[in-house]
């Protein structure tokens, strides 16, 4: 049976210097951490996304993105791959099998009325926004020993553009991974710091302390009942519509 992990990823006040916003419906930016390290191929600037909800980074503008994950249909990018490379992440994340999910989270700041998002918290908090049904989980290791047929899988990845190529894992996300329509809330209603339900009732993780910064694991119960979750929280396919197409 599948199981699932989640992980921090997006911009945050240390890098690039602000959240990406959430707003009382749901609706979320997706805004990738800058690029800190020299790449072979050109990647994008702050400057050169369309950034929704009308996010300003005219005070990065100039500074280079670490576009992952990259979502599909999001930001130019055609296919779904993540790259880490810390080990505290890359450990869990190479034991991902075909149909797991990774999912990935991000701290948001409410922009609007807090009264309009009960289940918000009311300045920031951490939310799931996006899910990988993983088509293939890799070492570095492992990716440096493939055929360039094997490789071309991962080329979009960022971490596969820098001069150095240093990934300690790659994942690829298949059939049914998605950039989510509305953010989903880890965080209680109470403070962002704050762990919800998701967290303390569905993850192995206590939800003291920083837990926003952890890796979150869901054994496979925990997964089916997280991915409920998750859908429930998404508008009817009839009426949705990303903020980021």
């Amino acid at each position: 049976m599948s199981r699932a992990i989640a992980i921090n990823v997006g911009a945050n006040t240390t890098l690039p210097g602000f959240r990406g916003p959430v707003t009382p419906d749901g609706r979320f930016a997706y805004v990738p951490i800058p690029e800190r390290e020299p790449t072979a191929e050109s990647v994008p600037t702050y400057g050169d996304l369309s950034v929704p909800l009308g996010v300003d980074v005219s005070d990065v503008a100039d500074r280079r993105v670490h576009l992952d994950p990259e979502f599909a249909g999001v930001y130019g990018s055609t296919t779904y791959t993540y790259g880490d490379e810390h080990g505290v992440k890359a450990g869990p994340l190479s034991t991902l099998d075909p149909g797991d999910s990774l999912f990935f989270y991000a701290t948001l700041s409410l922009r609007g009325d807090p009264a309009e998002a009960p289940a918000f918290p009311p300045e920031w908090g951490a939310y799931l926004i996006g899910e990988f049904r993983v088509e293939r989980a890799i070492t570095g290791e492992t990716y440096r020993e493939l055929d360039a047929s094997e490789r071309a899988r991962f080329a979009s990845n960022a971490h596969v553009k820098r001069a150095d190529f240093d990934a300690k894992v790659l994942v690829a996300g298949g059939e049914g991974s998605r950039l989510l329509d509305r953010a989903v809330p880890l965080s209680a209603p109470e403070a962002g710091a704050t762990a919800g339900p998701l967290v303390t009732d569905l993850s192995s993780d206590s939800g003291k302390g920083p837990w926003w910064r952890r890796v979150l694991r869901y054994d496979a119960d925990a997964t089916a009942r997280l991915r409920a979750v998750v859908d429930e929280g998404q508008p009817d396919s009839s009426d949705r519509k990303s903020v980021h197409s």
